[in-house]
């Protein structure tokens, strides 16, 4: 039986063409390979003891364990992250209001046909009465103004868009605010943009003796 199988795959081989045959000897090198590749494996799991394979299982499951705490983590990090701040970009916006009921005083303030009428002072006591509700509702959620006035100036709250000479207070001191900064908890949505106080200048401190002196006389 044997010798007709073999006699059987001579003929068949001798019918290939030869790129056929040359396709033959290829897979025929491969499946060796392969099956030597698997007798290696075999030999190497004889070899362990059966104390190594429960140890290499062992850190197998320690790695995955780890992994999926890892991932446990950083699922909870997000949906913190998404709980506490997920208001983000709508406080940030609604922060608008504020500056537009600022501007609006302002410019009521500096209307010469309003100056101290009873109709501009009813206006910017309503103007007030709106903007401490505001207030009241950005504390309710969080949303804190930064304090600025008298404070040292903090580059991770503030921005300093002036110096002011003043000699009364000691240079990088806040004197004046141009813009409310806000906090939602401890996450900036803007900076205060502030002046800030420095020493005056040397002309300036002349200026100033000369006027003393002119007053004593």
């Amino acid at each position: 039986m044997e010798k007709e199988e073999k006699n059987n795959q001579n003929l068949k081989s001798e019918s290939l063409s030869d790129e056929e045959k040359k396709e033959l000897r290829k897979n025929n090198s491969e499946d060796q390979k392969n099956n030597e590749q698997n007798i290696d494996e075999k030999d190497e799991q004889k070899k362990q003891s059966p104390e190594e394979i429960i140890l290499e299982l062992e850190e197998k499951l320690t790695r995955t364990f780890a992994e999926m705490e890892n991932q446990r983590r950083r699922y909870e990090k997000e949906k913190e992250d998404a709980y506490e701040y997920g208001g983000f970009v709508f406080a940030k916006e609604a922060l608008a209001l504020i500056d537009n009921l600022e501007r609006s005083k302002d410019i009521l303030k500096n209307d010469e046909k309003l100056k101290n009428t009873d109709a501009l002072n009813k206006t910017l006591e309503h103007f007030d009465i709106i903007y401490k509700d505001l207030i009241s509702i950005f504390n309710k959620n969080n949303i804190k103004p930064i304090e600025s006035i008298n404070k040292k100036l903090d580059p991770n709250y503030h921005q300093a868009m002036m110096e002011i000479e003043d000699d009364s207070k000691d240079p990088g001191t806040i004197i004046k605010e141009i813009q409310k900064g806000f906090l939602l908890k401890d996450r900036l949505l803007r900076p205060s943009l502030v002046g800030v106080s420095k020493k005056p200048s040397k002309n300036e401190e002349k200026n100033e003796e000369i006027k003393e002196n002119s007053e004593d006389k």
